[in-house]
């Protein structure tokens, strides 16, 4: 059997019982550490490690149950098993009480206690996991990013995985996703952090300056070269170069750039030195890679040097009700710059924001808010102060305006009706006859037509379906699963 990574703390003075534990757990490959004090079980405890305790009341210097108290209070990661040869059902009660995991009374059997370890080890990582999990769920700030949807919460820990690796990072997107802030985010995460951050934006540069902006040149080397320059690569040095637009490099410029990852060496326009920088590269599009790969826009080779570590930013529309976070964080800073009172929106206008499709994602919310700030007054943001088209509804909101229906007052001016000969009476209509009870259907399949039915509107938008239901779209992503697990969907 493997060794386990979580280490047992037993804490027992008698030095032949600590003994007999001892091997019953290592047979098992347990990771044992015995103490026979509370003072040293409270040093081991202290670099806050988890680890499954085994904790006998009776210690020479102190009572074991002080030892489960500071456990408890620290909220130290721990599963405490209390062993003791003077069992109660008070000192049960108080011990679980304090967050012990179970209670042993001696003697007890090899199975009895391998049995109680393992299951207390199982509950630990399974604790662990759970804390994990909400630890991050619960993030709403993110190096520059704002908002805790789902979608982002996968952004977050993909860049927590990938912060401390020297792999280069290709970050695609949607303009106004945040693909800047992104790379920032990785920076600032990695080991890194403390070196230059050094971003490019490859479409707009010209095209003839390009390489002397990513390696420098030397003084001569062309018209207005009149002193030596460092490029982005050597002020990168130790640090990270995000170049931007990826894709809108020069064929010539990509050649280049493929040989200065492979071997991290580069010359300056016009040099004949060799230079050696220590970087990471992260590089971004808003474009389809491939496409521009298979179209032969981009090197191949150096499509696949890059897409080494690939994140892809979600549309603002994709972000369940990160929208609204984003928007009171901004109305909180803007109305300070400009010296205004707003604090809030109303329902409606926090309606008409989930609502909106944000073909400019975040930028186009900046701007947006912005927009309010700047030409209003007041604490509350109303949906009659947003601006078009957020303020015209139908088509400008949700994309395609409702359609008139035929037997609307107005869907028809005809003119004058031709003359023409009255028609045979026809014979009396039979009365109508009363409608029968209709069916009773099971409340999931009302709800899945209903929620299917929004999102069949909305053309597949699953934000906006929400917002028009009035519900988060979290949910229905939830009950999708749900339904999709039990063969429903």
């Amino acid at each position: 059997m493997a060794p386990r990574s979580t280490p047992v703390l037993l804490i027992e003075d008698t030095p032949s019982l600590a003994r007999v534990y001892a091997e019953f757990l290592k047979k098992e490959s347990f990771t044992v550490i015995s103490v026979e004090t509370g003072s040293d079980a409270l040093d081991q405890l202290a670099d806050g490690a988890p680890k499954v305790v085994l904790l006998d009341l009776q210690l020479p210097d102190m009572n074991g149950m002080e030892v489960l108290r500071r456990i408890a209070a620290q909220a130290l990661p721990c599963a405490v098993i209390v062993i003791t040869a003077h069992g109660s059902v008070k000192a049960a009660v108080e011990a679980m009480r304090y967050g012990a995991y179970d209670f042993l009374v001696k003697p007890f059997s090899a199975d009895r206690l391998l049995v109680t370890v393992r299951n207390a080890m199982e509950r630990l990582r399974l604790a662990q996991i759970v804390e994990t999990y909400e630890r991050d769920i619960s993030r709403t700030r993110y190096h520059g990013f704002i908002g805790s949807s789902l979608a982002m919460q996968a952004i977050y820990r993909i860049i927590d995985s990938a912060a401390s690796s020297r792999a280069t990072v290709f970050i695609t997107g949607e303009s106004g996703t945040g693909k800047e802030v992104c790379a920032e985010a990785i920076h600032r995460q990695s080991p890194r952090g403390s070196k230059p951050f050094i971003a490019i934006n490859c479409g707009a540069i010209p095209k003839d300056l390009m390489e002397s902006e990513i390696f420098g040149h030397v003084k001569g080397s062309f018209t207005g070269a009149v002193s030596d320059r460092e490029g982005a690569a050597a002020r990168a040095d130790g640090g990270t170069l995000f170049l931007d637009e990826i894709c809108e490099l020069a064929p010539d410029l990509q050649t280049k750039l493929l040989r200065f990852i492979q071997t991290g060496t580069f010359t300056p326009v016009g040099g004949s030195k060799l230079e050696k920088v220590d970087l990471r590269i992260i590089c971004a599009t808003n474009r389809d890679p491939l496409r521009e790969v298979e179209e032969g826009r981009f090197r191949e080779d150096l499509y696949y040097r890059l897409h080494v570590i690939p994140i892809h930013l979600p549309a603002l529309r994709e972000r369940e009700d990160d929208v609204l976070e984003i928007a009171r964080h901004y109305l909180t800073d803007y109305a300070a710059e400009e010296g205004k009172g707003f604090t809030h929106f109303t329902a409606e206008a926090e309606q008409a924001l989930r609502g909106y499709h944000w073909p400019g994602n975040v930028r186009q919310l900046q701007n947006v808010v912005r927009n309010i700030v700047v030409l209003h007054e007041g604490d509350t943001v109303t949906a009659a102060m947003l601006p078009p088209p957020l303020s015209t509804g139908g088509a400008g909101a949700h994309g395609a305006g409702p359609a008139v229906p035929l037997h609307h007052p107005h869907a028809l001016q005809p003119g004058p009706a031709p003359q023409q000969a009255a028609p045979a009476a026809a014979p009396p209509a039979p009365p109508p006859q009363p409608p029968g009870p209709k069916p009773i259907r099971p409340l999931w399949e009302v709800e899945k037509d209903a929620i299917e039915d929004a999102i069949a509107a909305c053309d597949g938008n699953i934000p906006r379906a929400a917002a028009l239901l009035q519900i988060s779209a979290s949910t229905i992503y939830r009950k999708r699963l749900t339904w999709q697990a039990e063969g429903k969907l």
